[in-house]
């Protein structure tokens, strides 16, 4: 027990932003500590709760040195290797993956900008779900909207505009760097309260962002007259 302690404090103590659950336990434990095979993780999380711990958990699912405590646990971003790409890069990757991985749509397109002239923003993609002629039975039109982002500035801002999308939407993304850190479980968990889609992927690539799904959208109804409301603007591209 007590080696295992000492061991993830030296390791945590040269990593400033910390290390996820499963990075620490399953991999550096496990090679620090070859012939301790179980017992790593419940024994962190019974020190960490102990007076005068020496590592503690910023967000669920993260262990962190309490000599970084003083730094920012909000968002653990790796600094880029070089200039982060625009944003809209990674629009028409997303809106392929919705249609062909996620099977989400039948037709996704990048919306971005003032489209849907709403003061709470338009979603960067908008996707439909529609019957084909060779459905047995027909199903109503559903429409997906998601929300990319490159930065971790401002997540918060972020989900808040995807919550509105609600409003118009059966199902809403958000898609968000793996370099989010610590702040990704947080983010996780309003997700799936609001029954928002979480998507992580590589902001250093749009060719291949390796889009990976961390929670799927829950349909909901949304209110008909905010989904004709908005859906009018791009109708003809959405639904031709």
């Amino acid at each position: 027990m007590t080696r295992i302690i000492s061991a993830a404090i030296d390791i945590l103590a040269k990593e400033p932003q910390g290390l996820r659950t499963a990075e620490l336990t399953q991999e550096r434990l496990a090679k620090a500590l070859p012939d301790i095979k179980t017992g790593r993780h419940y024994i962190l999380m019974g020190y960490v709760k102990q007076p005068g711990a020496m590592i503690y958990q910023p967000a669920r699912g993260w262990f962190k040195h309490v000599e970084f405590q003083d730094t920012s646990d909000v968002s653990v971003v790796s600094k880029p290797s070089a200039p982060p790409l625009h944003e809209a890069a990674f629009y028409q990757p997303f809106a392929d993956y919705l249609r062909e991985n996620l099977q989400e749509c039948t037709k996704a397109i990048v919306v971005g900008g003032s489209k849907l002239k709403d003061k709470f923003g338009t979603p960067d993609v908008v996707g439909v779900f529609a019957p084909s002629a060779t459905d047995v039975i027909e199903f109503p039109v559903e429409v997906v909207s998601a929300e990319i982002k490159v930065s971790t500035d401002s997540l918060i801002t972020a989900f808040g505009q995807v919550c509105s999308y609600r409003l118009f939407s059966h199902k809403c993304y958000i898609a968000v760097p793996k370099t989010t850190g610590a702040d990704i479980d947080r983010l996780e968990s309003l997700c799936m309260i609001f029954g928002i889609g979480l998507i992580l992927f590589d902001p250093a690539s749009p060719l291949a962002p390796n889009f990976e799904v961390r929670t799927r959208a829950v349909r909901h109804e949304p209110d008909m007259f905010y989904v004709n409301d908005k859906i009018r603007y791009i109708a003809k591209e959405l639904l031709d």
